[in-house]
């Protein structure tokens, strides 16, 4: 709308001082031309916007202008909470809200804490999602988030490993954890006819948003779980899956090399591991316990540290390493050419 734009130039003026016409095009979204229908809109409005020309010239108020036309709306204050993480917001439909939030609050600041507002957003950003791997497409995000904000009910079409199935769903919460977003909601029993008739029999699940290939929205309401507490929640339910998880202990012989990048690598279990690890060798070796994943996954995981480091036991999972690593070295045997060349890809070279 006009009215929310006129405000945000507004703001944007207060906030920031001199700004030149491309400057607000941009954080305005619109063109030079409507910038400057804009600012004519302000000055007959009353508002004193003055155009100082030249190189270094742009749009000002003039001096010991400040509007009190501050008020948030109810969107506007609920986006402040994502007021760190700018991507999640865009992500959960929030962007604008958010922009017109940190807007009217920096005007309401005093000259000194604005200052040091404005400081602080050129210093410190956060960035959610994890190096070197893309975010889920969440194409029904904006309006799962919407379903949990109204408490209405979801029936939704959604792929897990063993295949697609049909799901309707309380959505009592989202969560970002990192960069993936998940869903926190009560499963209804009786698959996609149940209403929510049913729901006080339902368990309180996750489900990641990126899975979810379809989802309508139903009229239906539905009342939260008495004594729900979101974070409470997530932060059982990520405890209850390292311990799912991870039951399995691999004695493992690091190298220095291998003891920076185990906290890198294994994340917590790995810092776990060095915490308790013995003394190091005349090498600067070191013997630690580290809490793994079934057999597949921890050769996956193990190989990763390369030659620098050593499985000891237990003895099924050494085996499994080595057959991993003989295999491994029949393909990228010495002296091969590429794929189909040399010897017999059967050959076992460990002899």
């Amino acid at each position: 709308m006009r009215a929310d734009r006129l405000l945000s130039l507004l703001l944007l003026l207060q906030n920031r001082g001199r700004m030149t016409a491309p400057e607000l095009a941009a954080e305005l979204e619109v063109s030079v031309r409507t910038v400057y229908r804009d600012v004519e809109a302000l000055g007959a409005s009353g508002i004193p916007v003055q155009a100082d020309r030249g190189p270094t010239g742009g749009f000002r108020l003039v001096d010991g202008y400040r509007t009190r036309l501050t008020g948030l709306t109810d969107v506007q204050a609920g986006s402040l909470f994502l007021a760190g993480a700018p991507g999640p917001a865009r992500d959960l439909g929030l962007g604008a809200d958010l922009t017109a939030a940190q807007l009217k609050l920096q005007a309401a600041l005093p000259a000194q804490l604005a200052d040091r507002a404005r400081l602080i957003q050129q210093r410190f950003h956060l960035d959610a999602p994890a190096w070197f791997r893309d975010a889920d497409p969440v194409p029904h995000l904006a309006q799962i988030a919407q379903a949990v904000w109204d408490q209405r009910i979801v029936r939704t079409h959604y792929r897990r490993w063993s295949g697609a199935v049909h799901r309707v769903l309380w959505p009592l919460g989202l969560v970002l954890k990192g960069g993936i977003w998940y869903l926190v909601a009560r499963a209804a029993e009786g698959g996609e006819d149940a209403s929510a008739s049913g729901q006080a029999e339902g368990a309180v699940r996750t489900y990641r948003v990126g899975r979810f290939l379809a989802v309508d929205t139903l009229g239906e309401g539905f009342e939260r779980p008495e004594g729900f507490e979101l974070a409470a929640y997530w932060e059982e339910s990520a405890r209850r899956m390292e311990a799912a998880t991870r039951r399995k202990t691999a004695v493992v012989r690091l190298s220095p090399r291998a003891i920076r990048l185990l906290p890198m690598w294994f994340g917590a279990a790995g810092v776990r591991a060095l915490a308790t690890a013995g003394p190091s060798d005349a090498e600067g070796w070191v013997r630690v316990e580290l809490a793994v994943e079934s057999e597949p996954m921890a050769v996956g995981d193990l190989l990763r540290l390369g030659a620098e480091a050593e499985v000891l036991g237990p003895p099924e999972l050494r085996r499994a390493l080595a057959d991993a690593v003989a295999e491994l070295a029949v393909r990228y045997r010495a002296g091969s050419d590429g794929p189909g060349s040399g010897t017999d890809p059967g050959t076992d070279l460990r002899h």
